[in-house]
């Protein structure tokens, strides 16, 4: 027991590392462009979110010896560290400060909960990864019908923009499903 703890130990301080080493990124930017503006919440933030994904992907691939489950939940949370990225940085329904944006959360937490429920079975994560996808695909159809585009702005991609953009999302939560649900028959 306290060979894999101590194996845990050491992978919390590569990933801790890891995510040092990836804020170096922005942190040099900013010394040669005035493009990258980020501030010590900005790094806070990202370094929680960068550590954090890592973290919680170890933590499942020490549990779970399956391949398919591995790649599963690495594609799950791919998904929702690029949603949070891309929702926390510039927004998807407009800037960052539409209020529309938050109803993504509501669908990331249909994820977290439902896979609370099914205490992370491969065949119930494939269930709750569909519930995500379909929550995350009623998000913008909802925002329509709440915040018609004449009412808030819808960004530079527009209505249809929006829409594409969370195809791709709900093409990865659909791909996290399905992986799920091969892992479940093995």
């Amino acid at each position: 027991m306290l060979k894999t703890g101590n194996t845990t130990y050491k992978a919390a301080f590569r990933i801790a590392l890891a995510t040092g080493f990836l804020l170096l990124l922005p942190l040099l930017a900013m010394q040669f462009t005035n493009e990258v503006v980020w501030d010590l919440a900005d790094f806070i933030v990202a370094g929680v979110l960068l550590f954090g994904t890592g973290l919680t992907y170890k933590l499942a691939a020490i549990q779970v010896g399956n391949i398919v489950y591995r790649s599963a939940v690495g594609l799950a949370l791919t998904a929702a560290f690029i949603l949070i990225w891309v929702n926390g940085a510039v927004g998807i329904i407009g800037s960052e400060n539409n209020d529309a944006n938050l109803m993504y959360g509501g669908a990331l937490a249909i994820g977290i909960i439902g896979a609370i429920i099914v205490r992370f079975q491969p065949h119930g994560m494939a269930r709750a990864m569909f519930a995500t996808a379909l929550a995350q695909m009623l998000v913008p159809v909802i925002a329509l019908i709440i915040w018609p585009p004449q009412v808030i702005s819808w960004g530079a991609a527009g209505v249809f923009g929006v829409f594409v953009l969370n195809a791709f999302f709900v093409m990865l939560w659909v791909g996290s499903a399905l992986l799920f649900r091969n892992a479940a028959r093995e």
